[in-house]
C-alpha cells in the first residue's frame, strides 16, 4: 500500500481519526438511549428502523412544539451534576460535623454502607442504560472513598505523620480507583481520577521523609516516567507526565545553578541527565512528542555544563554551555536517528545557541553604547579602553561560536535564516573583540574599520539575499559606531571618516552591486564628505556661521558631476540637498552670511538647472536668490519692499504677456506667477507686520484687481494668487475684531457653533463633495 505521507505521520493521522470516530460513536449511543427512553415514556407503539417504504412519505412521530432553550440531555446533565454536588456536600458535612455524635461502630457502618452502595449502584444503572446517572453516582462514590481515608486517619491514626499517611492513602486510592475503572470500563471518571491520584504518592513520600529538593525531584521524575509508560495505553497520563517531568527538570536546574562546586553539581546533573534520557525515550517511542527530545537536550546541556559552571566566571560559563549545546546541531546530519529525536536535538542546540547569543550580546552592548559618551566632549581623548579581564572577552567568544554554528547550519540546511544570524553574530563578535580585549586605540579603529569594510563588501556581493541585507545593516551600524568613537580625537576623526567616506564612494561606484546598496553607499559618501568639511572648518577656529561656506562645496561637487554619477545620481543629489540645508542652518546666526549662503546655493541650483533633466531646479534657484535679496534688505532695515519688487514685477509681467502672445498654451503660472509673487508675497508679509491701514488697503485693492483680471481672462495664477492674498489681508484686518467678539461671547458659544457647522457639513456632505469636485475642475481648466 503506497501513501504520500511518511509512515509515522500516517499512523498519527489514523490514530486521530479513530479517536474522533470513538467519540462520535459514544455520542450516538448516548443519543440513542435517550431517544429510546423518550419513545417509551410517550407510549409510542412502534419505531420504524431504516428508510421509509418507497413512494411513501415519512410522517413525523410527534409535532414540533415551541423552541426549547436547552436540550434534554443538557438539562439532564445539569440535574445530575447538581445532584452529585449536593450529595458530596452532604457527605462532607456528615464527616466533618456529625461524625463526633456517633460511636465507632455507627461511624464505620454508615461510611461502609454508603460507600459500598455508591460504588455498586453504577453497575446496576449501566445495565439499565442510565449511563449519565451512573457517572454521577460513581463520582460520589470516589469522593466517599477519600472521606473514608480521612475518617480512618482522624479516628484510627491521629498521631501518624499526615504527609506520609496522605502518600499511602493516595497510592491505595489510585489502585482502588484503577481497579474499579477497569471493572466498569464504560465509566469515564474512575481511570482519569486514578491517574491523578497516582501523581501524589512518591512526591508526598519524599516530602514526608525529608529527602530535600533533589529527593523531591527524583520522586517527580520517577512518577513522570511511570506516567509516560502508562500514556502508551491511557492517553490521559501524557499531560501529568509532561508536567511532572518539567517540574523535576526545573528542580534539577535550580540545584545545578546554585551549586557552589563541581562536586555539588554532580547530583543535580544526574537528575537532569535522567530527565533528558526520559525525554529522548518518549520522543523515540512517540514521534508526535518531539518537544520532549528538545527539553531533554536542553536538560543534558545544563547537566554537563553545570558541573563546570562553579569553577568558571559567568561569561565563560555561557561559553561552556555553548560548547556543550551547539554540537547538538550536528544531529541534522544523522539520518539514523528518528525524525522526532533529530528534530528535538536540533531544536535544543538552537535554543542553547539563542540563549548564549543573547547573554553574550547583553555583555557586548554596553561596551558599544559607551561610545555615545564621546558626544559630551568632542576631541577630548578621554575614552577609556575596555577591561580584557571582564566578561567582554568571553562574550566575543560566545558570539563567534554561535556565528560559526549558524553558518554551518545554513550550509547544511540550505535555509537563509541561519545565514542571516551568522552574519549579524559574526559581525558583532569581530567588531567588539578589539575593544573587549583591550587593544590600543589605533588597533581598535583599524580592526573595526576592516570588519565594517568586510560587511560592506559582503553586502555588495550578495544582492537580494537575506545575508546581504543583514551585512548592509551591520556595515551601517559599524560605520556609525566607529565614527562616534573617532570623535574622541582630531586625527582619528579625519582618518576614520576619510577612510569610511572613500570606502562608501568605492561602493557607490561598484557596478555589479544592486542599486539600493550603491544608493546607500552614495548617501553615506556624501554624508562623510560633509562631516569632513565641517571638521576641517572647526579646526580653523572660524565662527560657526562661516562653516557653511565649505559645506556648500559638497552640493556644488555633486551638481557638477551630474550624469556621471549614473544610477546613484538621485540619492546623491538628495543627500547633497540635505548638506545644503545644513549649510543654511549653520549660517542662520548672521543675516549677512545667510544672504551670502542663500545666493551661493542659488548659484549651485542654477548651474544644475542648465541640464534639461534638472530644469525644475531653476525654480529653487529663483527662490533662493529672492530669499537672499530679502535677507539682505531686511538686514539693511528696508520697510517698503514695493520699491524693490515693483521694478521687477512690471517687466516680468510684460515678458509673460509677450510669451503668452507667442505661445497660447503656455501656463499662466510660468508667464505671470513669478512676477506677481515677487510683489504680492513680500507686501503681504509687510502688511501683516504693519499696524497702519494704508498698506493693507492698497494691497487689498491690488489683490482684488489681480483676482478680477484672472477671472476675466480665465487665468489660474492671477486668480489663485490674488484671491489668496486678498483673503489673507481680510483675515489680518478682521482678526482684532474677531478676537474682541470671541472674548465677549460666553465660552459655550464657540463649541456650539462648531457643532452646528459640523452637523451642517455632515448633512450636506455629498453636495459639498460635488461642489468641491466642480470647483477643482473649473480651476483645472484655467491656464
Amino acid at each position: 500500500m503506497n501513501s504520500p505521507l511518511p509512515p509515522a505521520e500516517e499512523l498519527a493521522l489514523i490514530d486521530r481519526e479513530l479517536a474522533q470516530l470513538d467519540a462520535r460513536r459514544l455520542y450516538l449511543l448516548a443519543r440513542r438511549d435517550w431517544l429510546l427512553r423518550l419513545l417509551q415514556q410517550s407510549g409510542a407503539a412502534a419505531v420504524r428502523w431504516g428508510p421509509a417504504a418507497s413512494g411513501s412519505a415519512a410522517a413525523p412521530a410527534w409535532s414540533a412544539g415551541p423552541a426549547k432553550e436547552a436540550s434534554a440531555p443538557g438539562a439532564q446533565n445539569v440535574l445530575l451534576t447538581l445532584g452529585a454536588v449536593l450529595l458530596a456536600v452532604a457527605a462532607l458535612a456528615f464527616t466533618l460535623v456529625s461524625w463526633g455524635s456517633m460511636g465507632i461502630a455507627g461511624r464505620s457502618a454508615v461510611l461502609a454502607v454508603v460507600t459500598a452502595a455508591a460504588l455498586a449502584a453504577p453497575a446496576v444503572l449501566l445495565r439499565r442504560g442510565l449511563r449519565s446517572t451512573a457517572e454521577s453516582v460513581a463520582a460520589v462514590g470516589l469522593l466517599l472513598t477519600v472521606l473514608d481515608a480521612y475518617a480512618l486517619y482522624a479516628v484510627g491514626m491521629p498521631d501518624a505523620d499526615g504527609t506520609g499517611y496522605a502518600a499511602g492513602a493516595a497510592a491505595v486510592l489510585a489502585a482502588v480507583w484503577a481497579g474499579y475503572g477497569s471493572a466498569l470500563r464504560t465509566l469515564r471518571i474512575p481511570l482519569p481520577a486514578a491517574v491523578v491520584a497516582a501523581q501524589l504518592p512518591l512526591p508526598l513520600a519524599a516530602v514526608a521523609w525529608q529527602a530535600g529538593p533533589l529527593g523531591v525531584g527524583w520522586a517527580l521524575l520517577v512518577t513522570a516516567a511511570l506516567d509516560a509508560a502508562l500514556a502508551l495505553r491511557v492517553r490521559a497520563a501524557a499531560l501529568p507526565a509532561a508536567l511532572l517531568g518539567s517540574a523535576a527538570l526545573l528542580v534539577g536546574a535550580a540545584q545545578s545553578w546554585s551549586a557552589g562546586s563541581a562536586a555539588q553539581a554532580l547530583a543535580p546533573a544526574a537528575l537532569l541527565l535522567a530527565g533528558a534520557a526520559l525525554g529522548v525515550a518518549a520522543a523515540w517511542r512517540e514521534p508526535r512528542v518531539w518537544g520532549a527530545a528538545l527539553v531533554g537536550g536542553v536538560a543534558a546541556v545544563v547537566a554537563v555544563a553545570g558541573v563546570a559552571r562553579p569553577e568558571l566566571a559567568p561569561g565563560w560559563a555561557v561559553v561552556a554551555h555553548l560548547l556543550v549545546g551547539l554540537p547538538l546541531l550536528a544531529a541534522v546530519r544523522v539520518p539514523a536517528l528518528p525524525e522526532a529525536v533529530r528534530r528535538g536535538a536540533v531544536g535544543a542546540g538552537a535554543v542553547v545557541g539563542a540563549l548564549g547569543a543573547l547573554a553574550s550580546g547583553a555583555a557586548v552592548a554596553p561596551v558599544l553604547v559607551a561610545r555615545l559618551r564621546v558626544l559630551e566632549e568632542v576631541w577630548a581623548a578621554t575614552t577609556p579602553a575596555a577591561d580584557a579581564s571582564g566578561p567582554g572577552a568571553s562574550a566575543a567568544v560566545g558570539l563567534l561560536l554561535t556565528a560559526g554554528a549558524a553558518r554551518w547550519l545554513s550550509r547544511v540546511s540550505a535555509r537563509p535564516e541561519p545565514g542571516v544570524l551568522a552574519v549579524v553574530l559574526g559581525w558583532a563578535g569581530l567588531f567588539a573583540a578589539p575593544m573587549l580585549l583591550g587593544f590600543p586605540v589605533a588597533a581598535v579603529f583599524a580592526l573595526q574599520l576592516a570588519v565594517t569594510g568586510a560587511a560592506g563588501f559582503l553586502a555588495l556581493r550578495s544582492p537580494g539575499r537575506g545575508a546581504g541585507i543583514a551585512a548592509a545593516a551591520c556595515a551601517l551600524a559599524g560605520a556609525v559606531n566607529v565614527s562616534l568613537g573617532a570623535l574622541d580625537g582630531r586625527a582619528a576623526t579625519f582618518a576614520v571618516w576619510g577612510l569610511l567616506g572613500a570606502g562608501c564612494a568605492a561602493g557607490a561606484a561598484y557596478g555589479p552591486a544592486v542599486r539600493w546598496v550603491r544608493s546607500g553607499a552614495a548617501v553615506c559618501a556624501v554624508g562623510y564628505a560633509t562631516g569632513l568639511l565641517v571638521a576641517a572648518a572647526a579646526v580653523t577656529d572660524l565662527a560657526v556661521v562661516w562653516w557653511a561656506l565649505p559645506v556648500l562645496a559638497v552640493p556644488a561637487l555633486v551638481a557638477a558631476l551630474g550624469p556621471r554619477l549614473g544610477a546613484v545620481r538621485l540619492p546623491a543629489e538628495i543627500a547633497a540637498a540635505v548638506s545644503g540645508v545644513l549649510a543654511l542652518a549653520l549660517s542662520a546666526g548672521r543675516p549677512g552670511t545667510l544672504a551670502l549662503v542663500l545666493a551661493l546655493s542659488g548659484v549651485v541650483c542654477a548651474g544644475a538647472a542648465v541640464r534639461p533633466e534638472r530644469r525644475v531646479l531653476g525654480w529653487a534657484a529663483g527662490a533662493l536668490f529672492v530669499a537672499a535679496t530679502w535677507v539682505r534688505l531686511a538686514e539693511a532695515g528696508v520697510t517698503a519692499p514695493e520699491a524693490y519688487t515693483l521694478p521687477v514685477t512690471v517687466p516680468a509681467l510684460a515678458v509673460g504677456f509677450l510669451r503668452r502672445r507667442r505661445d497660447a498654451r503656455a501656463s499662466s503660472w510660468a508667464a505671470y506667477g513669478p512676477g506677481l509673487a515677487a510683489t504680492l508675497l513680500p507686501s503681504l508679509l509687510a502688511a501683516w507686520a504693519d499696524a497702519d491701514w494704508v498698506r493693507p488697503l492698497v494691497l487689498g485693492v491690488a489683490a482684488l484687481a489681480v483676482t478680477l483680471a484672472g477671472a476675466r481672462w480665465r487665468l489660474q495664477a492671477p486668480l489663485l494668487l490674488g484671491g489668496a492674498v486678498l483673503a489673507a489681508v481680510a483675515v489680518h484686518e478682521l482678526a482684532p475684531y474677531v478676537v474682541q467678539v470671541a472674548g465677549a461671547l460666553p465660552r459655550w458659544v464657540l463649541p456650539a457653533l462648531a457643532g452646528v457647522l459640523l452637523l451642517a457639513v455632515g448633512a450636506t456632505y455629498e453636495k459639498r463633495l460635488r461642489d468641491a469636485r466642480r470647483l477643482r475642475a473649473v480651476i483645472g481648466r484655467l491656464r
